[in-house]
C-alpha cells in the first residue's frame, strides 16, 4: 500500500516537472528541428539521376560511410549532402587557431560572451568558405560521371546551381544545428549526426536479414558480432561516465558569528572529457582529404603525369575506408584530438584551478598551495587523459575487427565510430535532461 503510494507520488512529481521545467517545449523544439533536418535530407539537387550516385555510393566504401552521417542525403545528392561536415571542420580550425593567436585565445578566455560570438561568427564565415569550395569539388565529380545529369539539363547552370544549392544547404544545416544548441536539448551538430546515423539502420538491417538468410554460418557470426557489439557498449558506458575524484579540503575561516570551510571534498574529472566530440573531429579530419581524394579517382581525368598519378594512388590506398593505413590514422586523431579537446576544456585547466582553491583556502592533502598543486594537477589529468583517449581508440578498433573475423560487413556502417556516437550522444542528451530537471529543484525526485 505504501509502495502504491510512493509511486502516485513519483508520478505526480513528474507530471508536475514536466509542465513547469520547460522541458516539454525544448524537446518539441529539437524533434521538430530535427524533422525539418529529415525533409531538406530527401529534396534532391535539380537536374541530378540520383540513381547513378546511389549506386556508385554502394559500391565505394568512402562515399557510403559519408552517406551514413549525411542520414542518406549524399546518396540522394540533396542540398544537405554537405551535411554538417563543413561546420565541424569549421569548428575544428577555430579552434586549433585559437590556440595560436592570443587574441583568439583572449576572446575565448577572457571576453566571456563576447568573445564567444566572436568566435562563433567567425566559425560561420570558415563554413561557408569550406561548404563553397567541397560544393565545387563535389559539383565538378558529378558532372564528370556518366550519365550522372538528366536528359536535357545544362551543365554549366547544373554546376553553378548546385554549388549555391549545396552551400545554402550545409549553412541552413548549420544554423539548424545551432538552434537545436541554444534552444532546444544536446548539442546540435552531435544530434543531426546521430539522427543520420539512425536513419540508415533499416537499411543496414534488411541487407543483414538477406545476408543471414543465405548461410547458417552467416547467422552464427551475427550472433557474435551482436554480443561484441553488447559488451562494446558497455564499455562505452563505463567510459563516458569513469572518473577521478581529487580529494580536497578546506580550511576553516570564520566570517562575523559563522565558521565557513573545513569540509572535505572532491574534484571529479572524467576519464574521456571529450566524449564524441574526439571521434567527430576525427572523422572530420580524416574524411576531408579523403573525400577529395576518393571523387579525383571517380572522375577519370585521364592524368599523364606520372608522378601525380602515382601520388593520387598512394593517396586513395592511404585513406581508403577499410584500410589498415586508414584506422592507424584514425586512432592516432583519436588520442591526439583527446588531448587536444581536454587541454581547452575550461574546468580542466591546472593553473587555473590551483589559482581557485589557493583563492578559497582549498588544497590537496599533502600537496604545498600555488604551483606544486598545479603540477600535481597537471600529473593526474595527464594521466587519466592518456588512458580515456587509448581507451576510446582502443573501443573503436573492436567492432571494426570483429566485423572482419564474422565476415558480416553489411553492418560495418554502425560499426566503431557510429556506435560509440550513438551511445555517446543519448547518454548526453539524457544528461543534459537530468540537468535541466535539476536545475528546477527536482533533484529529491531524480534520486528516488
Amino acid at each position: 500500500m505504501q509502495q502504491n503510494i510512493n509511486s502516485d507520488k513519483v508520478m505526480q512529481n513528474l507530471m508536475a516537472s514536466w509542465r513547469s521545467s520547460g522541458l516539454k517545449q525544448k524537446l518539441i523544439f529539437t524533434f521538430a528541428i530535427i524533422a525539418l533536418f529529415r525533409f531538406g535530407a530527401q529534396l534532391p539537387i535539380y537536374g541530378i539521376n540520383s540513381s547513378i550516385f546511389q549506386a556508385l555510393a554502394s559500391g565505394n566504401n568512402l562515399i557510403g560511410f559519408l552517406d551514413m552521417f549525411s542520414g542518406g542525403a549524399l546518396g540522394k545528392v540533396s542540398i544537405f549532402a554537405l551535411g554538417i561536415g563543413p561546420f565541424i571542420t569549421s569548428s575544428i580550425i577555430m579552434q586549433l587557431l585559437a590556440v595560436v593567436i592570443p587574441s583568439l585565445e583572449r576572446a575565448q578566455k577572457e571576453d566571456g560572451e563576447a568573445g564567444r560570438r566572436k568566435i562563433q561568427q567567425l566559425t560561420r564565415v570558415f563554413t561557408v568558405f569550406l561548404a563553397l569550395f567541397q560544393s565545387f569539388v563535389f559539383a565538378f565529380a558529378l558532372l564528370k560521371i556518366t550519365n550522372a545529369l538528366l536528359t536535357g539539363v545544362n551543365p554549366v547552370m547544373f554546376f553553378v546551381g548546385s554549388m549555391f544549392s549545396l552551400t545554402a544547404g550545409a549553412v541552413i544545416v548549420m544554423w539548424l544545428a545551432e538552434l537545436i544548441t541554444e534552444k532546444g536539448v544536446g548539442n546540435g551538430a552531435s544530434l543531426l549526426i546521430f539522427v543520420g546515423i539512425i536513419a540508415g539502420i533499416p537499411q543496414y538491417c534488411s541487407r543483414t536479414a538477406q545476408l543471414v538468410s543465405q548461410s547458417s554460418m552467416y547467422q552464427i557470426g551475427l550472433l557474435g558480432l551482436i554480443v561484441i557489439f553488447l559488451f562494446t557498449i558497455v564499455f562505452i558506458i563505463i567510459l563516458h561516465e569513469a572518473a577521478r575524484k581529487v580529494p580536497i579540503v578546506s580550511a576553516r575561516r570564520q566570517v562575523g558569528n559563522k565558521i565557513y570551510g573545513g569540509q572535505n571534498t572532491n574534484i571529479p574529472f572524467k576519464l574521456n572529457p571529450g566524449g564524441v566530440m574526439p571521434i567527430i573531429f576525427a572523422i572530420a579530419i580524416l574524411l576531408f582529404p579523403a573525400t577529395i581524394v576518393g571523387l579525383i579517382d571517380k572522375m577519370d581525368l585521364n592524368i599523364q603525369n606520372i608522378y601525380v598519378a602515382k601520388l593520387l594512388e598512394g593517396l586513395t590506398s592511404l585513406f581508403n575506408a577499410g584500410s589498415l593505413s586508414y584506422y592507424i590514422i584514425y586512432f592516432v586523431l583519436i588520442v591526439t584530438l583527446t588531448f587536444f579537446y581536454a587541454s581547452i576544456i575550461p574546468s580542466m585547466q591546472p593553473k587555473e584551478i590551483a589559482n581557485n582553491l589557493k583563492k578559497y583556502g582549498s588544497a590537496i592533502p599533502g600537496v604545498k598551495i600555488g604551483k606544486p598543486t598545479a603540477d600535481k594537477l597537471n600529473e593526474i589529468l595527464t594521466r587519466i587523459t592518456l588512458i580515456g583517449a587509448l581507451a576510446l581508440g582502443i573501443i573503436a578498433m573492436i567492432p571494426t575487427v570483429a566485423t572482419k573475423v564474422t565476415n558480416i560487413t553489411t553492418f560495418q556502417g554502425i560499426g566503431a565510430t557510429s556506435l560509440i556516437i550513438l551511445v555517446g550522444v543519448a547518454l548526453d542528451f539524457i544528461n543534459q535532461i537530468k540537468t535541466h530537471m535539476l536545475a528546477k529543484n527536482y533533484e529529491s525526485f531524480l534520486q528516488q
